[in-house]
This record gives structure tokens, sequence and C-alpha cells, in this order.
């Protein structure tokens, strides 16, 4: 949530999406691991020509008001990319996924920050859904200095 970590993260999530073909309205996923990245990407969207709206799904629904288990300007018939921001086992994707569809929104993929190579983006790819990352845990890990 850092300044520098929004700036950075926000242009190559929003250019991850655009080179994987998705053409997409909102993006959004399971808080709190999504939230920031979310906002970062809908952030570094707005001076272009596709500027995308990003949303958030709760864990559980409000049990006050209107009850909503998203929270944001999504809307039905939107299509989504899902965002994670570590994909270990693909629940929480999985999760976000049900919440999208339960509310009349499009899958076009996910889109992770990590992709911790534990089984996670298979899952997901089981289930029909194309999944992009940005890093995997084992490029990560091979440039860290020794001992590090």
């Amino acid at each position: 949530m850092s300044p520098d970590g929004l700036a950075l993260i926000g242009p190559l999530g929003y250019d991850a999406i655009r080179g994987a073909g998705w053409r997409v309205d909102a993006v959004g996923g399971l808080t709190l691991g999504a939230d920031p990245i979310a906002c970062a990407i809908a952030y570094a969207s707005a001076s272009t020509e596709a500027p995308l709206r990003a949303f958030t799904v709760r864990k559980e629904p409000k049990t006050h008001g209107t009850g909503r288990l998203i929270e944001g300007p999504f809307q039905a018939g939107d299509s989504v990319v899902v965002i994670e921001d570590t994909i270990t086992t693909g629940g929480s994707a999985l999760r976000a996924i049900e919440a999208v569809l339960g509310g009349g929104g499009i899958i076009a993929g996910v889109l992770a920050l990590v992709d911790r190579e534990e089984g996670g983006r298979e899952a997901l790819e089981a289930q029909g859904h194309r999944v992009v990352s940005l890093a995997l845990a084992s490029e990560i890990t091979a440039s860290m200095p020794p001992g590090g």
C-alpha cells in the first residue's frame, strides 16, 4: 500500500490485462489482498481510453443495510478480471469468482501479483479460468541473494 508500490503495480497490472487481450469493465477480488491492487489498476487506467472500475468482494455479506457481498461500482453484466495478491490454492479467487457470477458478472480471467506455484493456477484453470501472473515465486526466490 506504499505510494511506490501502488505506482508500480497499477500500470503493470493494467498493461498485463491489456496484454492478455481482456476487454473488461472492472477489476476486483476478495478483500483485503486484492483491494490495493485493484484500486491501483483502476487509478492507472483513469487517463486511458478504457478506464476500469475497482470493486471489492466481502468475505461475508453485510448483516445490515443492503447486505451486499460486492462493494463499489460493480454492475450486473460487467466483464471483470478477478485480482489476487498471491495465488496459493486458488480458493480466494474462486470465492470472488462465485460472488461476481452470483452478481451477474462475467469473468474474463484472473490476474495475480504472484503465483506461489502451489497448485492454485491449475485449480483455477481446471474451472475454465485463464490466469496471468506478474511474477512466479520461483522467479522471486531465484533473484534473491544466497541466504537472503
